[in-house]
């Protein structure tokens, strides 16, 4: 993907391109969606070694594990325990900590676009919906992102008041972790019901809309430390609106708060919404140099 010499929207770009970018010069390098798919099998193939022959280094699944001896625990999965025993275990408590302190300085969603193994499910499913919706086979449909909040009380409001983890009964998260680790489950069928749903219905639906351990990493992550920065070399042709997962969070990106800007002298901002999964997938494409990762607390090290 050359993002000096075209405009790599998602309609223009062919899905195989995405995984290379192009320096000016013309010097090829991973992109940061290779880097993130990497990630994400490296990640899981831990996870399948450590139970298959036993190498002890990723063990469990994405709700629980542990690294080199250390609790891993998901922070949804802990409040959804909570609320349904009363009661937590000294490990999940440490285990919570510590991931909640991990992501404090990652970014909350970097989960969602570096971990979780449906991620990569749900881009496949929107490279088919884009190209259903660009030859008019299907509409495209955006709904309300805020309904995730409605769905994520849902799940903390049905483990209260069953004693059950409702949720994990139709968690694609959780069974694709919990296949990959430990092998074939029917509850497969329901990961590819939801595959068909973002392909023909509606955009990343899941991850958008319902998918409730998204929401919870996105708290963290209003507040965490790394971001992505814009700068005022942005020359507003939104093709990073375009690509970007969620892209509500790059409204900053538009012409209209130029003015505004000027007057404060205000030539750098960080994307703060809560829903930004720091993909990279903006940075990929901006051929103006105006997106970039950034540590704020870098001042400190």
């Amino acid at each position: 993907m050359d993002k000096w010499n075209q405009r790599a929207t998602i309609g223009k770009t062919t899905f195989a391109s995405t995984f290379i970018d192009t320096t000016k010069e013309g010097k090829k390098y991973l992109s940061y969606r290779a880097k993130r798919w990497i990630s994400v099998i490296l990640i899981h193939l831990l996870f399948f070694l450590s139970f298959a022959i036993d190498i002890q280094a990723l063990e469990g699944t994405l709700n629980g594990s542990r690294f080199l001896g250390f609790h891993l625990i998901d922070p949804f999965t802990t409040i959804q325990v909570y609320l349904s025993t009363y009661h937590l275990p000294i490990n999940m408590i440490i285990g919570t900590a510590t991931i909640v302190i991990v992501y404090l300085l990652i970014g909350g969603r970097t989960y969602c676009s570096w971990v979780c193994p449906y991620g990569i499910l749900s881009e496949i499913g929107e490279k088919l919906h884009n190209t259903l919706v660009k030859k008019k086979i299907i509409k495209s449909r955006k709904l309300d992102h805020r309904v995730r909040h409605i769905f994520w009380a849902m799940f903390m409001i049905m483990a209260f008041t069953s004693g059950y983890l409702v949720f994990e009964t139709f968690n694609v998260v959780g069974i694709l972790s919990r296949f990959i680790a430990y092998g074939w489950s029917v509850a497969l069928s329901w990961v590819l019901v939801v595959f068909l749903i973002e392909v023909f219905f509606a955009r990343r639906a899941w991850c958008t809309y319902l998918c409730p351990i998204g929401t919870t990493y996105g708290y963290i992550g209003k507040v965490s430390a790394t971001r992505i920065q814009w700068n005022d070399n942005c020359d507003h042709c939104m093709v990073c609106h375009d690509v970007c997962f969620e892209n509500q969070v790059l409204d900053l990106t538009r012409a209209k708060y130029d003015e505004q800007r000027k007057e404060k002298g205000i030539t750098q901002q960080y994307v703060t919404g809560a829903d930004c999964t720091l993909c990279g997938r903006c940075v990929d494409v901006c051929h103006a140099d105006a997106l970039k990762f950034d540590f704020r607390l870098k001042g400190l090290v």
